[in-house]
């Protein structure tokens, strides 16, 4: 039983680096430039804060999920920290995710309110990438709420059988 909770936490660690990777990376190559009644202009993840910050949050969190995959499993004192980061990892994606999808939700609808207007009509491609990193992002959130509840849940069922 022990061998094959260590091999789900691998899996899900291996899992939580791909995606945070795939996050960072598409949304750091999610630019497009357009013209729109003769003035042209370039969406870029870095032009707007929520979006760098989600960058570097997935970022962080895949360097995090590298590093913890090398520290080698076994009867260690590092569980405990490495439970205490991996929430932190946790709530620094769910933080990242979060804004991230207040911008990109008001890209995708706009609001009148504030008389913002969408921008999704105009910059496809752009919008299509960081819909793709919102949802590699959204995946790697979910696996580290996995890991979270694996780190409790897990050695309860043990303890009892």
């Amino acid at each position: 039983m022990a061998k094959a909770n260590k091999l789900f936490h691998l899996l899900l660690r291996f899992l939580a680096f791909g995606s945070t990777l795939c996050a960072a990376i598409v949304m750091a190559t999610s630019h497009e430039k357009a013209t729109v009644l003769n003035i042209s202009f370039e969406a870029k993840y870095s032009n707007t804060p929520s979006f760098k910050f989600f960058f570097i949050g997935n970022a962080i969190g895949c360097i995090y999920s590298l590093l913890v995959l090398f520290i080698p499993s076994g009867g260690h004192s590092l569980g405990r920290l490495i439970l205490a980061l991996d929430m932190i990892v946790t709530m620094l994606l769910t933080s990242c995710v979060s804004a991230a999808l207040a911008i990109a939700y008001v890209g995708k609808k706009g609001n009148s309110h504030a008389g913002w207007l969408p921008i999704c009509g105009q910059v496809t491609e752009f919008c299509d990438h960081v819909t793709g990193a919102l949802i590699a992002g959204f995946i790697g959130v979910i696996i580290y709420l996995l890991l979270l509840l694996s780190h409790s849940i897990i050695p309860l069922l043990v303890s009892k059988a």
